[in-house]
């Protein structure tokens, strides 16, 4: 692989780097927050189950992104994920877990600006829109979740050691299904700017498995979000699992399956093409915030609870991180791609 080619795509696993950094709270944060779970086996799972969900499943949500702006060149993607990047650590540095998606939407229609090439309004509404979407669909799931579980464990009269016990198995199962939800759905934000100007090919291992040019660029980001959980992410796991609201493991548990499930539904193309071969609607593929999603759920728990140890600020001062990172990452892409195309002489 040519130097140029490293140099440009290491933005793309800068990115990757913060989104694991950052979203890896968003699976194990709540198990973490709990102690039910200690941080380097979450991070072990969490790494595994992301690259694979990065590699077998990452195709449909990247063709979704990519019809938002097609950025044709190596030095114009660089600087879209570098954009990205940046806003994800800086929200990082501060503790508050952001959307990646918002991010390298941003970064995008801040290319799209500086190139003067129309965002596709379409795509752009259909992301958008889940990102309404997605928090409250994860809110009704925790909520009626939380509601059929403890109704079941009050009737059932599971004893403490065992209810114990079967909740750890079900955060190991719900954080690897999470991990893997959270590759396949957001390996787009990392790697899908570099799709069209991809400079890998495809190679077949031993005449029997093909990896494709798309699948290399996904397996890539996977190892930078992997290395991102290990080495950033335990701070603002606190944050989503204990600082917001202090959740009990049953609810951790709740509130990971309804993120995991939000994630996958809406990545899967498989799920896409059962609900198409059996005439029913379809849910867009498209990177969803898996922040938005596991916040959300947290949120529809809260309420159930009736609102007690809701941090209403902390929850605020979030919300605002998610308005300003795209705004940030849009500004530094317009910014950085001036320079790199009048003072590097790039075509970006």
């Amino acid at each position: 692989m040519e130097i140029t080619v490293i140099i440009f795509l290491s933005s793309g696993l800068f990115l990757g780097w913060a989104l694991g950094a950052n979203d890896a709270a968003n699976v194990f944060g709540t198990a973490v927050g709990s102690r039910m779970l200690n941080f380097s086996t979450a991070a072990i799972i969490c790494s595994i189950f992301v690259i694979l969900g990065a590699v077998i499943s990452g195709a449909g949500v990247s063709n979704t992104l990519g019809k938002l702006g097609v950025i044709n060149s190596l030095a114009g993607s660089f600087m879209a994920a570098l954009s990205a990047a940046f806003a994800v650590y800086s929200m990082t540095k501060i503790q508050l877990p952001v959307s990646t998606s918002q991010a390298i939407v941003g970064a995008i229609i801040g290319w799209n600006l500086y190139s003067n090439t129309s965002t596709n309004p379409e795509s752009l509404s259909k992301i958008v829109t889940t990102w309404v979407v997605c928090p409250i669909l994860a809110a009704i799931l925790a909520a009626g979740l939380f509601k059929v579980v403890t109704v079941f464990l009050s009737v059932k009269k599971i004893h403490l050691l065992r209810t114990d016990a079967y909740t750890r198995f079900g955060l190991i199962v719900a954080g690897a299904f999470g991990s893997y939800s959270l590759g396949a759905n957001n390996i787009g934000n990392v790697m899908g700017v570099f799709v069209e100007a991809n400079p890998l090919t495809a190679f077949a291992i031993l005449d029997v498995i093909n990896f494709s040019a798309s699948q290399q660029l996904f397996l890539l980001g996977g190892l930078a979000i992997a290395v991102g959980v290990f080495t950033h992410s335990k701070r603002v796991m606190m944050t989503v699992g204990n600082n917001l609201l202090p959740l009990s493991p049953i609810a951790a548990w709740v509130a990971v399956v309804s993120h995991s499930v939000v994630l996958f539904i809406f990545a899967s193309q498989n799920l896409e093409a059962f609900l198409l071969s059996n005439n029913w609607p379809t849910f867009p593929l498209v990177p969803v915030s898996s922040s938005q999603a596991i916040i959300g759920a947290v949120i529809g728990i809260a309420f159930v609870r009736g609102g007690q140890g809701m941090q209403w600020s902390l929850l605020g001062k979030i919300t605002l991180g998610w308005l300003v990172t795209p705004i940030l990452a849009g500004i530094i892409c317009f910014v950085g791609l001036f320079f790199i195309q009048n003072v590097f002489n790039q075509q970006v």
